[in-house]
């Protein structure tokens, strides 16, 4: 499997999400399917059911959480001397030259991505046309209202 990239804190919200899965969420779903099948018969038990299908997804994002930890290659922005290039965990500043908007983004790896937190994927349009730029730079994104364009302010490794 290709190496997963994450940043430190995405990291560690990863390793987090796993831990309550194993330690709390497995522990519930055992605990309702106990008590769905103290009920009797279970062919016709909807709480048996759901009960089964929470643990499968419960599993089964166990199993993928494991897969991106072990093949992370965890990326501290901090330790970063991309002399202002935009690149993965940089912090960019923008200003869209057509309504003078400015809006900073941090690129981060897919499963951290929360664009109300102003993260935004390495593999989305706008980090794509960032990466490897500079400040001063223009960057044109494809959207789907037709192409934008960005002038980047700045850059930073925070």
């Amino acid at each position: 499997m290709a190496k997963v990239p994450l940043t430190v804190i995405g990291a560690e919200l990863l390793r987090q999400e796993l831990h309550t899965l194993k330690t709390v969420e497995r522990q519930q779903v055992i605990q309702a399917i106990a008590e769905a099948r103290a009920q009797g018969d279970l062919s016709e038990n909807a709480e048996y059911d759901a009960a089964k299908e929470r643990q499968s997804f419960i599993e089964g994002r166990i199993a993928e959480l494991e897969s991106k930890i072990a093949n992370a290659q965890i990326i501290d922005p901090k330790l970063l001397d991309a002399e202002g290039r935009c690149v993965f965990g940089a912090t960019v500043e923008l200003q869209d030259t057509s309504t003078e908007d400015v809006l900073t983004f941090q690129i981060v790896g897919d499963d951290e991505a929360d664009i109300k937190l102003g993260k935004i994927s390495i593999s989305s349009p706008i980090a794509r046309a960032l990466i490897g730029k500079y400040a001063g730079d223009l960057a044109e994104v494809q959207a789907p209202a037709g192409i934008k364009e960005y002038e980047i302010l700045d850059v930073k490794y925070i």
